[in-house]
């Protein structure tokens, strides 16, 4: 078998300030996970880690969806579009992620579930700031956070604040396109009805690609977030199913019926509608 030496070059005068697992804070990273089973079932390590590896990844989500709006309010749609691709990828991992839990069966999760008590995956904050910031807004959520100050403040901001859809819509109206007042003045916690005008704005940068191309590709990438976004729904749902059938969830709710509803919630729902108008 060959053998690789170490390098003369490769440092070893590190202390554990600036070595690799100091500048990752692998310490606190890799005792983050404190089965609560005891003794500790197997298959809890896995649970915990799951949910946390997401925690991360829709952190970077949030940090992606962040930077595409500042690229918007400054007009600059490449750049937007760069996260955007990122968010994407991101989505992938996400997903990819629920064929691991599918390992976890009925009976082992049976044996650990009930020590986490009323924690659920509803009660993220991060998901929320996320679905805020995708425009999927409700400020009756909020109760589910009023034990945590700082984070509920952040979601008050995140609810409050035009999402990235929204920010996309505005650079439309400082360029220019006929987007009404009444859609980018307003109170961006509300919920608002589609809007004709809009369909008709976004139908001009469809059947007009070649002029409004970062346009276009922007639309074509907020679809592929919100689509990206449904499977991601539809297969924690499925995973669910699997695992505990139609039981209550730990955070109360119905459970899987709970999570079926998602899948009616559409973040971009003029950009679907716009391509039944295309065309005609």
């Amino acid at each position: 078998m060959k053998k690789r030496e170490l390098e003369k070059t490769i440092h070893t005068d590190l202390s554990r300030d600036d070595d690799y697992g100091g500048y990752l804070q692998l310490d606190k990273l890799l005792n983050a996970q404190i089965p609560l089973s005891d003794p500790p079932h197997h298959d809890e390590m896995l649970f915990i880690i799951q949910h946390q590896v997401a925690e991360l990844w829709i952190k970077l989500v949030i940090h992606e969806v962040g930077g595409a709006i500042a690229h918007l309010r400054n007009d600059d749609l490449p750049q937007a579009i760069k996260n955007l691709a990122r968010v994407r990828h991101v989505q992938n991992q996400l997903y990819s992620q629920w064929n691991v839990l599918d390992t976890l069966t009925p009976s082992e999760y049976a044996e650990f579930r009930h020590v986490f008590g009323k924690a659920s995956g509803l009660q993220s904050a991060q998901y929320r700031i996320l679905e805020f910031a995708l425009g999927n807004k409700s400020r009756s959520m909020l109760v589910v956070y009023e034990h945590q100050p700082e984070w509920h403040a952040r979601l008050v901001t995140a609810l409050e604040s035009p999402s990235l859809y929204e920010e996309f819509l505005m650079h439309l109206a400082r360029r220019g396109m006929p987007v009404p007042e009444h859609v980018i003045d307003r109170d961006f916690s509300e919920m608002r009805d589609e809007d004709r005008d809009v369909i008709a704005v976004l139908k001009t940068i469809y059947e007009n690609r070649t002029d409004h191309w970062s346009r276009y590709e922007i639309c074509e990438a907020l679809m592929d977030i919100a689509n990206n976004f449904q499977f991601w729904r539809f297969h924690h749902m499925k995973t669910v199913e699997r695992i505990i059938g139609h039981k209550t969830g730990s955070g109360g709710s119905s459970g899987v019926s709970f999570l079926k509803k998602a899948l009616d919630i559409e973040f971009f729902p003029e950009l679907i509608r716009v391509r039944t108008e295309l065309g005609t």
